[in-house]
């Protein structure tokens, strides 16, 4: 008894924050819900960012579904990687369930059915705004990281950028990309040269080849205009309710490097655009990437710390960022050690491997007297998780089993009607599906390498047109020398007198003929 008391003091004293915060759930102990006893998330340390791992089917996607819609009720938009599809019932009030009020029984805490104010988006064909960036906007060493380049062959990324600022010339999409390169290895190839230096034509070849794994992977529907505003993700709607963007990627899953390329990119943008905010008492923005392990397996070293240096400093920008996986381990270790948050559900030990996985798991999270870490992570139910969070001064939280909430929207995915009725009257859908193809590298360059060509095929047939009277020329040279030398005014007279002679001749011969006719007439 003096075991439950003290532990019922700890969760109480450690889950209660002075700032705004809700409920997630109940505490656990030895298989027993302590009703009452809540596990409350401080709104202040939403920006220190989180992790929700746990097995397939364990409930990690309903705790995210909870968290977002929380946030929304507090006034803090989120945005959500809806991989599975299942993200969207978040839109609709939930029906309710007898299981659902057994559970919320349990925890001492009313179930309300509710929805959240929702926006769609897309990278691709399915429904929703669509998400676009420039190439010019990636920048080149956000470019070449994605690319995977090596120092030299960012270095012409960089100098390839520089020449289209220099000449003011537009790079859109990655067609622009590529014409550039093709334009600067052939018919540009000296100007460039002769202001910016050689390069190598195999570097720049295997920046062609990188270009178009990525465009096989759907990357040129990504990137375009008209560009997507990151503060529309920050948008609150008229009741005061955070809008949860949904970025629908159920198509998306054998393209990860159109993921991790979107997910970057986005990241990059917010923490050049945004201002410095301190310590807020809410975050601004909360962003889950679910299926976590896409963005990472699929990464370059580079990308790596590209993506562990984001995560330090986005936070002094009021945002929020959770990664949602399986396991653990499928964060790198310099990334999970920057997560102030982690709530893990259930891990099956079914190998050795498996058993090693659940072992360092365990080791992410603090020591208690309560509980066997290694051993409870394997026989969490569904709708259970052990957790740990930052208090507002920084200091984690007591390690709790917790018996969570249901989600008040709806578990399962919206009907298609549903969603096509929410992007009917979407305000952005306007904005972000007319698509843009203004004039630029593309278009320019192939009109100056066309302009070239022209000019290039007028020279030629001006030199075909000189060399053809420079001919002429010189065959009535030399007929003029022939006729007008002494040896061809001899050859001259000569050859006039012989056909002189021969036409005289033949008349002659017939003159001749007509005499001695008319002679035999008279006898």
């Amino acid at each position: 008894m003096e075991k439950k008391q003290d532990f019922i003091q700890e969760i109480s004293d450690g889950y209660s924050f002075k700032g705004e915060s809700f409920v997630l759930g109940a505490a656990k102990l030895d298989d027993e819900v302590m009703t009452d006893t809540f596990v409350r998330l401080p709104l202040k340390t939403f920006n220190r960012h989180g992790l929700i791992a746990g097995a397939t089917g364990t409930g990690k996607t309903k705790t995210l579904q909870i968290i977002a819609e929380e946030l929304s009720q507090h006034g803090v938009p989120s945005l959500v990687m809806d991989i599975k599809g299942d993200l969207s019932g978040i839109a609709a009030v939930s029906k309710g369930h007898p299981k659902i009020d057994e559970r919320h029984e349990k925890i001492g805490l009313p179930f309300i059915p509710g929805a959240s104010p929702v926006e769609f988006f897309t990278l691709s064909d399915e429904k929703g705004a669509r998400l676009r960036a420039t190439v010019s906007e990636f920048g080149p060493i956000l470019f070449s990281k994605i690319l995977n380049l090596n120092d030299t062959q960012a270095g012409i990324v960089a100098v390839v950028f520089k020449y289209c600022d220099d000449l003011d010339i537009p790079l859109v999409d990655l067609k622009d990309m590529k014409k550039v390169l093709q334009y600067v290895t052939n018919d540009g190839k000296e100007e460039f040269e002769g202001e910016y230096g050689k390069m190598s034509s195999v570097s720049l070849g295997t920046i062609l080849r990188k270009i178009v794994e990525l465009e096989q992977q759907g990357a040129e529907v990504f990137f375009g205009e008209p560009s997507f505003d990151v503060h529309d993700l920050l948008r609150i709607d008229d009741k005061g309710r955070g809008i949860v963007s949904i970025l629908r990627l159920t198509d998306l899953q054998d393209r990860p490097k159109l993921f991790s390329t979107f997910m970057l990119q986005m990241l990059a943008e917010i923490y050049s655009i945004f201002p410095e905010e301190g310590d807020l008492d809410k975050p601004k923005l909360v962003i889950f990437i679910d299926e976590a392990h896409l963005v990472f397996e699929e990464a370059s070293d580079a990308l790596l710390d590209q993506i562990e240096v984001i995560v330090k400093l986005i936070r002094s920008k009021g945002v929020g960022i959770f990664f949602v996986t399986q396991n653990p381990t499928d964060i790198p270790d310099s990334v999970l050690s920057q997560l102030g948050m982690k709530v893990q559900h259930a891990l099956r030990a079914f190998t050795a491997k498996d058993r090693k996985a659940i072992k360092k798991a365990a080791e992410n999270y603090p020591l208690t007297d309560f509980y066997q870490v290694d051993d409870l992570i394997t026989r969490l139910g569904i709708g259970e998780a052990i957790l740990t969070v930052l208090n507002e001064k920084g200091i984690p939280t007591p390690l709790v089993h917790a018996y969570l909430r249901a989600p008040q929207s709806r578990m399962d995915v919206l009907t298609k009607e549903e969603i096509e009725s929410i992007v009917r009257n979407s305000k952005l859908i306007d904005k972000y599906n007319k698509e843009i193809d203004r004039e630029s590298a593309y278009e320019l360059l192939s009109e100056k390498m066309e302009a070239a060509r022209a000019e290039e095929r007028k020279t030629k047939l001006d030199d075909d047109f000189k060399e053809v009277k420079r001919s002429a020329k010189n065959e009535k040279s030399t007929l003029e020398k022939i006729f007008t030398s002494t040896t061809g005014r001899q050859i001259g007279r000569t050859v006039a007198r012989e056909l002189t002679r021969g036409l005289l001749g033949v008349l002659g011969i017939r003159t001749t003929r007509r005499r001695r006719k008319r002679r035999s007439s008279w006898f």
